[in-house]
């Protein structure tokens, strides 16, 4: 009786004592399933990009209207800074554009303008 329940005891412990014949094996089929998925993102990233490409050249006015819209897209449109060329000596003209105000413009409006933009333009800001 007893060699019966050992014996029994060793079936029911036996699935989990099993040693895989081919340790390398699962190891190397994991590699290839990689290997494999990697190499089909690679290729869809590249027929896409080669597929905009194409794209691209063949619809010319697409090409031309992004290159008119980043042509009228400047960096002095996007401030609202002057940043023409300085005289040797600033006028009332040059200033009134650097601060934002019209060249009439009287005392308090500069004052509130000019302590405007060095707010902005201090270092201990933030």
């Amino acid at each position: 009786m007893e060699g019966a329940a050992n014996s029994s005891e060793g079936l029911r412990y036996a699935e989990y004592t099993r040693v895989p014949t081919s340790a390398g094996k699962g190891q190397a089929e994991l590699d290839r399933g990689l290997a494999k998925t990697m190499i089909a993102f690679g290729l869809g990233v590249a027929t896409v990009a080669f597929a905009g490409r194409y794209a691209f050249h063949l619809w010319k006015p697409l090409g031309q209207a992004v290159t008119e819209t980043a042509k009228r897209i400047s960096t002095s449109s996007l401030s609202s800074y002057y940043k023409g060329g300085f005289e040797q000596k600033m006028s009332r003209r040059e200033a009134g554009l650097i601060l934002g105000v019209s060249p009439s413009a009287g005392k308090a409006q500069i004052r509130t303008a000019h302590r405007r933009i060095m707010i902005l333009n201090h270092p201990d800001k933030g």
